[in-house]
């Protein structure tokens, strides 16, 4: 029985423990998140600057294409509505 008791203050103790351990909880959290995002960015592989340069061009030509699409088919619509309105006035 004295080791049962052992035990139970063992465990009584540990329990005794935690709360000390919540209220430290919020900044270790954080420290904690802080080292994991170095460690993550660390193994990350960066793009080489001729890479960054050709997906830029990329993006701009393609923007370019898109604008000239929308420009037209503005334009389009707008001499279609503009016929129409000289029909019927």
């Amino acid at each position: 029985m004295a080791e049962q008791d052992k035990k139970l203050e063992s465990v009584n103790s540990d329990k005794k423990a935690k709360p000390a351990k919540k209220q430290d909880k919020k900044p270790n959290r954080i420290v904690r998140w802080f080292k994991e995002l170095k460690g993550e960015l660390k193994k990350v592989t960066w793009p080489s600057l001729k890479d960054v340069v050709k997906n830029v061009c990329v993006v701009i030509v393609c923007v370019l294409i898109v604008g000239v699409f929308i420009w037209v088919f503005d334009w389009l619509a707008r001499a279609v509505i503009d016929a129409l309105l000289k029909l019927f006035s």
